[in-house]
Formats: structure tokens, sequence, C-alpha cells
């Protein structure tokens, strides 16, 4: 079984293990983890990469709380449009934007009170558009890994540079310097910019796991 955390639209390397066919579950009862991809996302704009955070409540009391429960920010009222707007900004020149952005924006124009729903609802969608037919498990309560696991949760560092479960397959990026590769981002980067091909290369890349 793999065991993933929640997270806000995903590095690439997520979604392979999606594609995989594997039983796959989601785990909403572990303690969230600050600087991780629980509650942010990497895109990569016309200045670069941009990491987009969804606030939450009690930042600082946050690791005490389960996925589950840990509350979006009302502080902030307006995240959602300010995502909505990076992400039209870094993609609308990719060739399957449009295709894509009324299937993401009403998600972006809904509120939500929990992390883990927002989280839940974009993945949902995404594996829509990618044809992906896994059915991912959801776990309430905080998941005890076996050996015959292979635990996932504690890899989702942004910090990291690399993830390792995961040898990332360059494709083409709009706004990667020419012959160059930006490995890692959001699964939006490679949806945006290959369109139905995203699935063959989240396919393949999962066929040559370690």
């Amino acid at each position: 079984m793999i065991i993933l955390p929640s997270a806000y639209l995903a590095p690439v390397g997520y979604y392979s293990y999606l594609a995989s066919g594997n039983q796959t579950v989601r785990d909403v009862g572990e303690h969230f983890v600050k600087q991780t991809y629980r509650n942010r996302c990497r895109i990569l704009g016309a200045r670069g990469v941009e990491t987009l955070v969804v606030p939450i409540e009690h930042a600082g009391s946050a690791t005490h709380q389960a996925i589950k429960d840990l509350r979006i920010s009302t502080h902030e009222p307006h995240w959602q449009r300010h995502h909505w707007h990076s992400l039209r900004t870094a993609y609308e020149g990719t060739p399957f934007f449009m295709f894509y952005a009324d299937d993401l924006k009403p998600l972006y124009e809904r509120p939500y009170t929990f992390l883990c729903d927002w989280n839940t609802d974009l993945e949902n969608t995404i594996c829509q558009l990618l044809g992906l037919q896994q059915t991912i498990a959801t776990s309430t309560t905080y998941i005890v890994a076996t050996n015959c696991d292979t635990d996932l949760r504690k890899n989702f560092s942004t910090k990291a540079h690399s993830l390792p479960w995961n040898t990332p397959i360059p494709y083409w990026q709009i706004h990667a310097a020419p012959g160059s590769f930006v490995p890692n981002l959001s699964i939006v980067d490679l949806l945006f910019n290959l369109g139905p091909e995203a699935r063959l290369l989240l396919q393949h890349s999962s066929s040559t796991e370690a």
C-alpha cells in the first residue's frame, strides 16, 4: 500500500504514484507538517518558480492538529482569487490552459472551510482531467505503516530539490529556459503544458520507479 499525505496541487511525482495502479491511501489523520506540499505548491511563471500557499488558521499550533481538522484561515479572504490569478498569469500561454480552465476555476470560486476538503476536490478533478481511474482511499485516522507499505508522508518537504521516490522525466515547459527543465513542480505545470500526453508521462514515470 502506498501512503500519501493530503497535498495542494501536488508535485508531478505524487501523481505518478496515482497513475501506477497500486493501492493508494490518503492519510488525513496525520498531523500537519510545515513547509510541505500539504498547503502549498510550486508553479513556473515568466519570472521563475513561484510558491502558492494556502493560509491556515493558527499556523503556530497547526502542527498539533490533524489535517482533517485543519481550517483554512478567514483572515485572507481573497487567497483563492490571488492563486487563480497566479495560475492564469503563469499558464494562460500554454497549449492546454484554456482547455482545462473551466474545470478548475469553479473550485477557486467556491468557499472551503477545511484544507483537506480543498485538497481532495482539486485532486479528484485533476485525476479526472488526466484520465486516471485510480481510486484513492482516505483514512481519517493516522496509519501505522508496516514494512510492506510505501510510506511517503515524510517526503513532501518543499526544501528538497528532488523527490526520493521518483526520477523526474523532462517535458516541455513554456517558461523554462532553452535546454533546461525545472523538476517537481505542481501537477498543473505538466497538465497545462502537455495536456492529454501528461497521463502517458506519469505512467512511464511510475513504471520506472525503484
